[in-house]
């Protein structure tokens, strides 16, 4: 069985329990208005008055005037997850994180040691609320799909299992829109076919699907069905690192896209020093409304695991990829692969008498040590791009 640990408002949450004056209230975390902020998170009162992430902050406060508006620590957010992903370790190695606040984990292997995956669902849930007085919403399938559905169908604070034959009859009454990558234009496709639930989905012949959507037309069929062989992957398995998010809303704001990016280089960023490795490629992927989806890669003259560095290809590959392309975008994702436990080549010694070099590998030590303790460091990596860590 596949358990999907989902945090509930995890930074706004985190906010909440170090700040516990603002339980009660309409909270959000995010840039402020005056730089044209968005959303980072919302908790689940401000989302009462329909704020989500990546909405404007001034749009936010339009909704909410007595919203209360917090600043992105990520580092504190990053620390976090770290302690989360100590309890997930207790009960298995395999376990693939999605974000800071979400992972599978695969349980098959430890179910007789600790007497199933819904006893296994009910400890972690309950180490997380205990340990570190944050609420996970949890669920049990058979797939990787499946259970992501179901930690999301009871949320906060859910806890649903879906066992094997229990799946089609879970799916079946679901809008299509809960297939992973269906958005606006694929769901309007499927309006005007009349197509409203998975079950009717399902129901179609799969050459027509192929028909009218390729490959993709195939692989909502097998969800529809049920069917996601995918595995999970723990970083140590990993030959690539990355981190993705889709957004709520599709977004064209080319600065809102970098600041985004630069938030998923430096999750890669931690987790390539966290598990001692170093990149010899940076990717990104995008997917735009229509939901085309693209990718871009570029390998490194030296493997690298400083921020800086993978932030300076990736920033590039997105300008590549945007120009010419107006479109607004629904997913954006960073990546970083061709892993090596070591930089390659004769950068070895480069690597430790270059001052900058040095200096860039400080910056993340120290970055990545005091996440947590003093909330987000305002760093500068580079000429103009200022930012935080």
């Amino acid at each position: 069985m596949i358990i999907h640990v989902d945090m509930d408002a995890f930074y706004a949450s985190v906010e909440m329990r170090e700040q516990p004056g603002l339980v009660g209230l309409p909270v959000i975390v995010g840039g402020s208005a005056q730089a044209r902020g968005v959303v980072a998170a919302a908790n689940y009162i401000a989302r009462k008055y329909g704020i989500h992430s990546a909405m404007p902050v001034r749009q936010a406060q339009r909704l909410c005037p007595e919203l209360v508006l917090l600043p992105v620590r990520m580092p504190l957010y990053v620390e976090v997850s770290r302690q989360i992903r100590d309890i997930f370790q207790r009960y298995t190695p395999d376990f693939e994180p999605l974000s800071l606040d979400e992972a599978f984990l695969d349980v098959s292997a430890s179910e007789r040691l600790f007497g199933g995956a819904v006893k296994i669902g009910h400890r972690i849930k309950n180490e997380i609320a205990e340990e570190l007085s944050l609420v996970a919403s949890v669920g049990i399938a058979p797939n990787k799909f499946v259970a992501k559905i179901a930690s999301d169908i009871d949320k906060p604070d859910g806890f649903v299992v879906i066992q094997a034959h229990e799946v089609q009859a879970f799916l079946d009454p679901l809008p299509v829109g809960r297939l992973w990558g269906v958005g606006k234009v694929t769901g309007s496709e499927f309006e005007r076919l009349g197509i409203q639930t998975i079950k009717q989905l399902r129901q179609q012949p799969q050459e027509v699907l192929q028909y009218r959507f390729g490959k993709f037309g195939e692989h909502l069929w097998n969800l529809a069905q049920g069917v996601d062989p995918r595995k999970v992957v723990s970083d140590s398995q990993a030959k690539s690192i990355s981190n993705e998010t889709t957004f709520a809303l599709d977004i064209s704001d080319r600065k809102l896209l970098r600041n985004c990016l630069l938030e998923l280089t430096e999750q890669v960023g931690f987790r390539l020093r966290q598990q001692g490795f170093y990149a010899g490629t940076v990717q990104i992927k995008l997917r735009f409304a229509d939901f085309k989806t693209i990718t871009r890669s570029v390998s490194l003259a030296a493997h690298t695991q400083t921020t800086k560095e993978l932030w300076s290809v990736a920033q590039e590959l997105l300008a590549t990829a945007l120009a010419g392309r107006p479109r607004a975008i629904r997913l954006l994702g960073m990546g970083a692969s061709s892993l090596s436990p070591q930089v390659s080549g004769g950068q070895q010694a480069d690597l430790f008498s270059d001052p900058e070099q040095e200096k860039q590998r400080e910056i993340d030590r120290l970055a990545d040590e005091i996440r947590g303790r003093f909330g987000a460091v305002s760093l500068r990596r580079g000429a103009g791009h200022h930012h935080k860590i």
